[in-house]
């Protein structure tokens, strides 16, 4: 009889990075989109944490405190959409900046800013947009304003 293995729970997000540009979290359906995601902000400096899905996101959201939130629109158990509603809803996460990273059409869009997005990238996306994107929403973060104006693409 061959050994089996239960996969257990995988921890959700990547090494710590001393002196990393911010903390993301990435979340997508798409293991392949996450991970091309992931490497990008990580080669830009940023510390990157990954969530498969709308619930996810808010499972480990007030664990890993991000410092901006990078989400897909169509995923199951709760898109995109819902996650930044309920995102914007938590006193906890209200002011964390959001993009949507998506192929998103202009009724999603309007949609988005109802739910409180900060800015859309557009897939497929170019990485160095993407970058610019993140980088912004991180950076205004911190700013005396709170949150983050509308940035990128179809803001």
């Amino acid at each position: 009889m061959a050994k089996t293995r239960t996969r257990g729970l995988r921890a959700t997000y990547s090494r710590v990075v001393p002196g990393a540009s911010g903390r993301v979290l990435v979340v997508d359906d798409n293991k392949v989109i996450r991970q091309l995601i992931k490497v990008n902000l990580e080669l830009e400096g940023f510390e990157v944490v990954t969530a498969s899905d709308g619930a996810e996101c808010l499972d480990v959201v007030h664990r890993v405190s991000p410092d901006a939130i990078t989400l897909d629109v169509v995923m199951p158990r709760l898109d995109g959409f819902g996650a930044a509603a309920r995102l914007r809803a938590d006193p906890r996460t209200r002011h964390v900046p959001v993009a949507i990273v998506s192929a998103c059409t202009q009724h999603e869009v309007e949609t988005a800013i109802a739910a409180g997005v900060d800015a859309f990238v557009a897939k497929p996306f170019e990485p160095t947009e993407l970058v610019r994107v993140v980088r912004r929403l991180v950076e205004c973060k911190g700013a005396p304003a709170g949150r983050a104006g509308r940035a990128g693409r179809g803001a």
